[in-house]
């Protein structure tokens, strides 16, 4: 027998090599044909309830990090839910309505205009699928576990009723209205738009500073003056019915070079400057409110313009004079209102001009700036043209700007119920730190919700119209067009006439030959997803209302978070969520953000077939997502590492506890050796971290903890001179099978805690231990004990490990002088005071295997200082099996090549080792 067999060296099939992207694969096709999931939910069963509910993504495209770190996230979440004692079920759910499918089609060379709603709906619904399909393989290739063969998408016939009863209880409370006002309006597709379905970008705009000659000046301003006004949007000019004074401010009519005008005194000197003139004189001071019902003539229309007192004159920019155009402004509309004005909105769907705005027939309405500043300019009413750059509204879709226009649509009266919603935005838990003030301030300053939408592909507005065009909806109505979409899907609705929609015998006092039409508009598809907490919540049996939590990245402030709140709060008076936690988005290694045409995006696709999903689940618990979040090759290289570091330390405690039974070789905590005793205690404290870090998804705190604890504390100390342990004592000694205890708990423990993050890693090592659960997604989180004397332990061990330093620090200098070469060539002298000595008394290891030394002396000395080291190197020769420079070595008849500590351990354990190869 060979002296290096008499080694017990950790064995372990568990491989070294990950090959995470092949041996992925079978684990997930393990677990769904073992139904891991179902089991977990069925052990689960009684216990408390946590649910996380899905916010949709959209069915069009493939995915990208942004959706990688929202579902790996959620799923992180659930499973830790599931190991810490609560039912915690996941629904998947997919939204697949609206203009971005219809778009994907044309995109494709669908003729739209070539077939029936029907059939270009049809073709809608099969893309949703195709792409529904594409992107739960992914997901699922993720490791995300939920039920996917049930998912809720927004284009199932259930879902569609009740998001109509939705629509029907907000309309029996009265909150749904047909109006006509300024609304965000998208040329580019034809469509209204709501506040969430619009971003800003920078764009260059005309600035103008225009003269409206008095008409009546109400005998206070000369017949010779014009009001100036000042605007960044000339093309609305054609639109102007009034303008707006604040009744507070002061006004002066002036002289500038030679012609008389008003405005306001606080921007005086400013509009000096901007406009250039020369020389200027006031004639007369005015009140705001003074001005009030003068008019003015419009600059090129035989009509003429209000003034009216408003509140939403400042001035921070302009004249004090604010030009009005009821039909293209929130502001204009209000004022326009309460004075009588019309609301004029002559511009079509494509965002042209119609014939109420004459001269400008056909012609789109960004083209229309410079024609009207060259009408005003051969009128001799433009005082000043010049450009600069703002932020303007875009469709966030479509990428390009979109106007405020003035359309006959469906609205939902925020009004009536806002203060409701505000009061249930307090009762929520907003786990970031802004989002409440964010969706408070989005919902206190929110205008009514405009709910229809000029589009073919959606869930149609349930509404009716009698002969002389009064809207019809009912309790009766609504009943009968949901049971019908429930049954037969929202084409039905396209494909039917208003009669055959109508419940049977339906007649109505304005039409009594039963002549009906219906409502062409569809939903908005906030509605659609905002009505998730009834079609999913309330309506399945493993889920509850409100659900534990909504988490989505931050643009659902105004999105998702937005109008579910909204529709829940309307007809349940509850928000549909008790916590909210909401992400940042994915920028790439620089910060910026990821584009195809700069080629800096990160494909998840790519990195699962390159890497692994569990590696960018490791990335995603080691950020922190609550800001916008980094990823490259690089990071993800760096995350790689961590991994194998990780792994590599597991497969050490796998390997070294082979031939450890927990059962039967378990030791005591009282009887562990005193740094037995301290990692134990270490091992608990990163339990005990991990589990309250879950508690708040705080993921980046178990990453860091998890890392620090395998390569600073198991692999850099204890599992580095435990080998001289392990290796070397026979099999049953109390030393060994003392560090085997704490080896067997933290492998378990640490597998426990990383299978919310790396699930197929996770399983892989569990394969390995002696534990009852089949699978570690079965198993509970562990819970952490301490012992009494706790503090004790650490303090002693946290004071041992400040000496350590020390000694560590005198060592490297030894090595970088020529003394020594590896620490095992060690000898060192330790001269330490009083404190000292008692503190390596109480130590009841062996100080130089602790230090990984050959000799070691510890003298107690009078010395004020803690300690002092001498490094030698040390005097003998090197044990043939433990490796340890010994004196002794060469001395002993029986083993000439081993210490003393080996002779014992082989003649007890391997006699046969020290038979000589001859006598063999």
């Amino acid at each position: 027998m060979k002296m290096k067999e008499t080694l017990l060296l950790g064995k372990t099939k568990f491989p070294m090599k990950a090959n995470l992207p092949v041996r992925e694969l079978e684990r997930e096709k393990d677990w769904e044909e073992n139904q891991v999931y179902e089991k977990r939910q069925a052990k689960n069963a009684d216990k408390p309830s946590f649910v996380l509910h899905d916010g949709p993504p959209y069915a069009n495209g493939a995915i990208h990090m942004g959706h990688a770190l929202n579902k790996v996230s959620k799923d992180i979440i659930v499973r830790a839910k599931s190991m810490s004692g609560f039912r915690a079920p996941y629904v998947p759910g997919w939204d697949t309505h609206g203009l971005p499918i219809e778009q994907a089609l044309t995109n494709k060379g669908v003729k739209r205009k070539e077939m029936s709603d029907a059939e270009f709906r049809k073709l809608c619904e099969d893309y949703a699928w195709n792409q529904i399909d594409d992107q739960r393989t992914v997901f699922k290739r993720l490791g995300v576990a939920g039920d996917w063969d049930n998912p809720y998408v927004t284009l199932n016939p259930k879902y569609e009723e009740a998001e109509i009863r939705v629509f029907g209880k907000m309309a029996e409370k009265g909150y749904i209205y047909k109006g006509l006002k300024p609304i965000y309006w998208s040329p580019s597709s034809e469509s209204s738009l709501a506040e969430a379905e619009i971003e800003y970008k920078d764009v260059k705009s005309a600035s103008i500073y225009v003269a409206f000659p008095i008409k009546d000046g109400k005998g206070l301003l000369d017949e010779d003056t014009s009001l100036v006004i000042w605007t960044t949007t000339p093309w609305t000019l054609p639109s102007n019915l009034g303008i707006s004074v604040h009744p507070d401010f002061k006004y002066v009519e002036i002289e500038a070079d030679g012609k008389k005008y008003v405005v306001a005194e606080g921007l005086l000197e400013t509009l000096t400057n901007e406009i250039g003139w020369e020389t200027v004189s006031v004639l007369k001071e005015l009140q705001g409110s003074e001005l009030e019902y003068m008019t003015a003539h419009h600059p090129f229309y035989d009509r003429e313009s209000l003034v009216m007192l408003g509140d939403h004159v400042t001035l921070e920019a302009g004249t004090g004079l604010v030009h009005t155009a009821p039909g293209h402004g929130d502001d204009d509309y209000i004022i326009g209102k309460k004075y009588g004005l019309d609301v004029l909105s002559p511009i079509d769907d494509r965002g042209c001009f119609t014939d109420e705005a004459p001269g400008f027939e056909g012609v789109f309405y960004d083209k229309a700036n410079k024609m009207v500043t060259e009408l005003l300019e051969e009128k001799g009413l433009l005082l000043k043209l010049d450009f600069f750059v703002h932020s303007y509204p875009h469709d966030w879709r479509t990428k390009k700007p979109v106007i405020f226009r003035s359309t006959p649509q469906w609205f939902a009266s925020i009004e009536d119920f806002r203060q409701d919603i505000l009061d249930e935005v307090e009762k929520v838990n907003w786990i970031h730190p802004s989002g409440k003030v964010r969706i408070y301030n989005m919902i206190r300053d929110r205008g009514d919700w405009v709910i229809s939408r000029q589009r073919i592909w959606g869930v149609p507005l349930p509404i009716f119209y009698a002969e002389n065009g009064e809207p019809i909806i009912t309790p009766e109505t609504i009943d009968h067009v949901a049971k019908l979409i429930g049954e037969h899907g929202s084409n039905i609705w396209f494909e039917s006439e208003a009669k055959d929609l109508l419940p049977e015998g339906f007649t109505h006092e304005d039409s009594p030959n039963g002549h009906f039409t219906k409502e062409t508009d569809i939903m908005d598809v906030w509605f659609d997803s905002g009505s998730s907490h009834e079609a999913v919540l309330r309506s399945r049996e493993d889920l509850t209302f409100p659900a534990d939590m909504y988490l989505e990245g931050s643009d659902q402030y105004r999105g998702w978070f937005n109008s579910s709140i909204t529709t829940s709060v309307a007809i349940n008076g509850v928000s549909p969520y008790k916590s909210v936690l909401s992400q940042g988005f994915v920028l790439d290694g620089k910060g910026r953000k990821m584009s195809k045409s700069i080629g800096n995006t990160v494909l998840p696709e790519k990195v699962i077939k390159n890497m692994g999903a569990d590696i960018i689940r490791l990335w995603v618990s080691s950020v922190d997502y609550e800001s916008d979040v980094r990823i490259s090759d690089e990071i993800l290289k760096q995350v790689s590492e961590t991994y194998r570091k990780i792994r590599n330390t597991m497969r050490f405690l796998v390997g070294n506890t082979e031939d450890f039974n927990p059962a039967e070789d378990r030791v005591p905590y009282e009887e562990l050796g005193s740094v037995d005793q301290y990692m134990l205690v270490r091992l608990n404290q990163v339990i005990d971290t991990c589990v309250k870090a879950y508690e708040d998804y705080h993921f980046s705190t178990i990453y860091q903890t998890i890392m620090n604890f395998c390569t600073l504390e198991l692999s850099s100390f204890y599992l580095n001179f435990a080998k001289d342990v392990v290796y070397i004592e026979a099999e049953d000694n109390k030393a060994r099978r003392a560090m085997q205890t704490v080896f067997y708990d933290a492998v378990v423990s640490m597998t426990r805690l990383l299978t919310p993050i790396i699930p197929h890693t996770s399983e892989e090592i569990w394969e390995y231990l002696k534990e009852e659960e089949e699978y570690v997604q079965l198993a509970e989180f562990p819970k952490a004990v301490f012992p009494e004397d706790k503090d004790a332990v650490l303090a002693k061990w946290n004071k041992f490990f400040e000496l350590r330093d020390q000694i560590l620090k005198a060592l490297e200098e030894a090595r970088n002088e020529k003394i020594i070469g590896k620490s095992f060539e060690a000898h060192l002298t330790l001269k330490v005071n009083k404190e000292t000595a008692a503190l390596f008394e109480s130590i009841d290891s062996d100080l130089a295997q602790l230090l990984i030394v050959s000799q070691l002396v510890v003298i107690e000395t009078e010395q004020p200082e803690a300690m002092i080291v001498e490094v030698t190197h040390a005097k003998g020769e090197t044990c043939e099996r433990c490796r340890a420079i010994k004196p002794e070595v060469g001395t002993i008849e029986d083993a000439p090549t081993l210490c003393a500590r080996c002779a014992h351990i082989v003649r007890v354990s391997f006699p046969e080792a020290l038979i000589p190869e001859e006598e063999v």
